[in-house]
């Protein structure tokens, strides 16, 4: 299977199942759509504007390319032992700290942060039992990922110290490594809790959604007040001082910013060097949701976005957006390619009360819930784990013949069931949103690699 398209003038081939990506020239973008017929006379007639003679040079080096693994390379990933015998192993974990906030973001899929249900806080109690539970199942996994999510972390901010100072104590003892992540809305931030994130924390994901009258309007405070000139000074100060490690600034568009590229372009206006912004999901009752309709305005959105993105790469500029970062180098593995997040398996969440679900996204589905960390022996439904981990991209029929699927690995479970009732039925426009992005990804990586002379295109 191979994948073609074009952007930005560049004519670029994807071999789907091998991984390798192809800036060619025009007559081979064409020859591509032909090559089955195995014959240059007959594509040759297909191809009128080009002679027989510039058809046969074509054909032979697109032989070539195949003959070498490069082009239509098989697809035989479902025959690996590694992938047929695989017993996944607890690798992270999303604590949820706190269900309750502090804002009332319009969108919010864990409704204002309590998830549905009555507001809580995590006990260092059941964080300490999460921690000791990870490290139990995790097998030979040496570092392991623990996210500190709400609601609003740092709620419960006291007791996020506790688990963090337990981690690193555990970790000693049973020769792990915890690389912690919180992600916060900046409210409560001061110079304390950052100078404490800073040290503690692997990765930081700060909220916000853009531009000050966006972020307003669907972020708003408790008391209706806009969280825009609360947050942006403390994010700044946060990132200043945290110099070269990890932290994204992650945002969420909706049908009111469906010109999202200045909210991206906004963040690199504030000094945010790593970037996010996300599509919003929701059910076509909420006024903000997305709709099929939006898709053609979306996808100009992200290649004009691209094409900016694009010159900056090429002229050396530090900002990133996360959506337009992709591995050419075929890491990860193949096997985390086909599997996906994990959700169910080496991954779950916790909620406060002790809670374990396949993500954080199924919390408050009593359908998903698969024990408690509090009980004496903890034994997650083997049914249900054998669900999740059966869910990958070959158990998924729109995956399996999606040009994507090496990229996205079958895309949210969560979206799936909420949207279609189904882990293994994709949510749709989620999906074209994805195969768009991926597009544009590997447009400015041909970009860069280009203007490096470190591809050529193929002639």
């Amino acid at each position: 299977m191979i994948h073609k398209f074009s952007m930005n003038d560049l004519n670029i081939v994807v071999d789907v199942n091998g991984g390798a990506v192809h800036v060619v020239d025009e007559i081979t973008f064409d020859v591509l759509d032909y090559y089955e017929l195995n014959d240059a006379e007959k594509i040759a007639k297909k191809l009128p504007k080009y002679t027989l003679d510039e058809i046969k040079e074509t054909f032979d080096e697109i032989k070539s390319l195949v003959e070498e693994g490069l082009l239509y390379s098989p697809d035989n990933y479902l025959d690996i032992d590694a992938f047929k015998n695989r017993e996944p192993v607890v690798k992270a974990m999303c604590l949820h700290i706190a269900h309750d906030c502090n804002l009332k973001c319009k969108y919010c899929f864990a409704s204002q942060g309590d998830f549905g249900g009555a507001k809580s806080i995590m006990s260092f109690e059941v964080g300490k039992k999460a921690l000791e539970y990870l490290v139990d199942n995790s097998g030979s996994r040496k570092n392991l990922e623990v996210d500190f999510f709400g609601g609003e972390p740092l709620m419960n901010f006291e007791v996020v110290k506790q688990i963090v100072e337990y981690g690193n104590e555990l970790a000693k003892e049973k020769v792990k490594n915890f690389r912690f992540t919180i992600t916060t809305n900046g409210v409560l931030l001061d110079d304390e809790i950052i100078d404490y994130v800073n040290e503690h924390m692997h990765n930081v994901v700060l909220s916000l959604d853009g531009r000050k009258s966006i972020n307003d309007d669907m972020r708003p405070t408790l008391n209706d007040k806009g969280s825009y000139d609360i947050i942006v000074p403390k994010f700044q100060k946060l990132i200043e001082k945290r110099k070269d490690k990890y932290y994204y600034v992650r945002g969420t568009f909706t049908r009111d910013n469906m010109d999202f590229s200045k909210d991206v372009l906004h963040f690199k206006d504030l000094g945010f060097d790593l970037t996010s912004v996300e599509p919003v999901v929701g059910d076509e009752s909420n006024p903000y949701a997305l709709r099929e309709e939006d898709l053609p305005k979306i996808l100009d959105e992200y290649e004009k976005l691209a094409v900016e993105y694009s010159k900056m790469r090429v002229n050396n500029e530090p900002f990133r957006f996360f959506h337009f970062m992709v591995d050419l180098s075929q890491g990860p593995c193949v096997i985390k390619r086909m599997t996906g997040c994990g959700a169910g398996n080496e991954y779950l969440a916790i909620t406060p009360e002790g809670d374990i679900y396949p993500c954080h996204q199924f919390v408050g589905q009593e359908e998903f819930k698969m024990g408690n960390v509090m009980t004496d022996k903890v034994e997650l439904p083997k049914e249900m784990q054998e669900t999740f981990k059966e869910a990958h991209i070959y158990a998924k029929d729109e995956c399996s013949k999606c040009w994507a699927k090496f990229y996205c690995s079958g895309g949210c479970h969560a979206n799936a069931f909420n949207f279609n009732n189904d882990i293994l039925k994709p949510y749709d426009l989620g999906c074209q949103m994805q195969r768009k992005r991926l597009e544009c990804a590997l447009m400015v990586e041909a970009s860069v690699m280009m203007n490096q002379d470190e591809l050529e295109p193929l002639v």
